[in-house]
């Protein structure tokens, strides 16, 4: 089973009693001999190299990881990696919402309630992709709390072990924190004034609204069509700004802005599996503008369309 079915079986599947074992923190460790990716996922991603080494690439470039390393990367962030020979990881997979939960009550003195806690993080946490280099000494101390975490999230008795899962957890970012890029941000108190009040939500990994998930449905089984947000509003029966907003707030992207990761994600593709030239391979994704479709993909990828070619016929 692929690491992304696992996570959807993870999300999905329920127990006898009809109770749903979704865990809004989950741990896998795996070792990876062929290429992956770029692909994207609705959580926060906190992956440790363990041993061995790759060429990552994602929105940050393309950059080289090896043990020592702990690669952060936000929601719906391409990343794909090709291993130097193979490379073992621990990742940790995040509800984005917990995630955000946690911002919450860490910055409780600027922040009187959840609401903005989502703005609140994106405004600390400038980038989506980040590489932290720990060094081997750090990344080590982190092994027997992450072999813990993986033990605990195979058992799938999310509540019999909350406050272990957390106290693990916690252990762990303790170390990693310090190395995360942040920017520093003042709240002021007529900007609390104007915060109100939510709930937290259960995602499960996937949007909680439903017209959210059809939209991503219909850009995902169609991304060569030319889409405009009017037309995609139309086939959910919301109003453009109306959709706009679920689906920022279910995948933290524009509806277009998400059409765009999906059309990389492809472009990548046919890149790999497929003899194309860079140009048919483009068109076949929905891009007919050869400069704009190298921008872009560059901006979600970290390389040019060629480049990404050519680091594959490398690495082969």
């Amino acid at each position: 089973m692929s690491m992304q079915s696992e996570m959807t079986s993870a999300a999905t599947n329920r127990n006898d009693d009809g109770s749903n074992p979704f865990q809004p923190i989950l741990a896998r460790t795996r070792t990876v001999h062929q290429s992956v990716g770029p692909v994207a996922y609705d959580c926060v991603k906190v992956i440790v190299v363990r041993d061995g080494s790759a060429i990552l690439f994602s929105e940050f470039g393309q950059r080289p990881v090896k043990v020592g390393d702990v690669i952060l990367l936000g929601s719906n962030v391409l990343c794909g990696s090709e291993p130097e020979g193979s490379i073992t990881v621990t990742t940790v997979y995040l509800d984005t919402d917990y995630v955000h939960d946690q911002v919450r009550w860490q910055y409780a003195g600027l922040l009187e309630d959840r609401f903005n806690a989502q703005g609140f993080a994106e405004t600390i946490y400038t980038e989506p992709a980040q590489v932290l280099r720990l060094g081997e000494d750090h990344a080590r101390m982190l092994e027997p709390w992450l072999d813990e975490l993986v033990s605990l999230s195979l058992d799938g008795d999310f509540v019999h072990h909350y406050y272990r899962i957390h106290a693990l957890w916690f252990q762990i970012m303790h170390v990693v924190a310090p190395f995360i890029r942040a920017s520093p941000v003042r709240v002021t108190s007529s900007q609390r004034a104007h915060i109100r009040p939510s709930l937290p939500r259960d995602r499960r990994f996937v949007p909680l609204r439903a017209e959210a998930r059809t939209a991503a449905g219909l850009l995902r089984n169609a991304p060569s069509r030319r889409w405009t947000l009017e037309e995609l509003a139309a086939e959910v029966h919301l109003s453009s700004s109306r959709l706009s907003s679920v689906f920022v707030e279910a995948y933290g992207k524009t509806p277009l802005a998400f059409l765009t990761m999906i059309r990389a994600e492809n472009l990548a593709k046919y890149l790999r599996e497929t003899d194309l030239t860079v140009t048919a391979a483009m068109q076949r994704v929905g891009w007919h503008s050869r400069s704009h479709a190298t921008k872009l993909f560059r901006q979600y990828v970290g390389l040019t369309p060629g480049d990404y070619r050519r680091l594959r016929i490398q690495t082969a």
